[in-house]
């Protein structure tokens, strides 16, 4: 007579929500803004994750354009925001929300030529040029070895 267990291992570890390099992100005018929302510990990735600015559900297909999503889900789900050209009216204040987890926000600095001296050594701005690097060489792979 044979047997079969099936065993479902149930993690203690609460969702945790991140966004790369908050709570605050300082990116020069004309610069691409990359928000970066890793949400782990969860049993299945997030059927949904939005973005919103201000309290405001963004809208991609906008007049102002430049403004798109990525959204990578497995076991750790990334969802990157990317704001091309960034201007004034892109500061504020960025909600990442997925579905079944907690939200989190950042709040977003654009400078236009300031460059106070409480700010100069942020690290908000090599962070985000990082974390930009890796989103291109994740890109390039994605159309190098495409999924079949």
């Amino acid at each position: 007579m044979t047997f079969l267990f099936w065993w479902k291992i149930i993690s203690s570890e609460q969702p945790i929500t991140t966004i790369i390099g908050g709570p605050d992100l300082y990116i020069d005018t004309g610069s691409t803004v990359n928000l970066t929302c890793i949400v782990r510990h969860l049993p299945e990735p997030p059927p949904l994750i939005q973005w919103t600015h201000n309290e405001q559900e963004i809208n991609y297909d906008s007049p102002r354009g430049g403004v798109s999503v990525i959204t990578e889900k497995g076991d750790i789900t990334t969802s990157y925001l990317l704001i091309q050209r960034a201007r004034s009216t892109d500061s504020g204040k960025y909600t990442c929300l997925p579905s079944t987890a907690n939200p989190m926000t950042v709040h977003v600095h654009v400078l236009n030529g300031e460059h106070p001296a409480a700010i100069q050594g942020s690290k908000g701005l090599r962070g985000s040029t990082v974390v930009t690097f890796v989103l291109v060489l994740v890109l390039v792979g994605l159309r190098a070895f495409p999924v079949r």
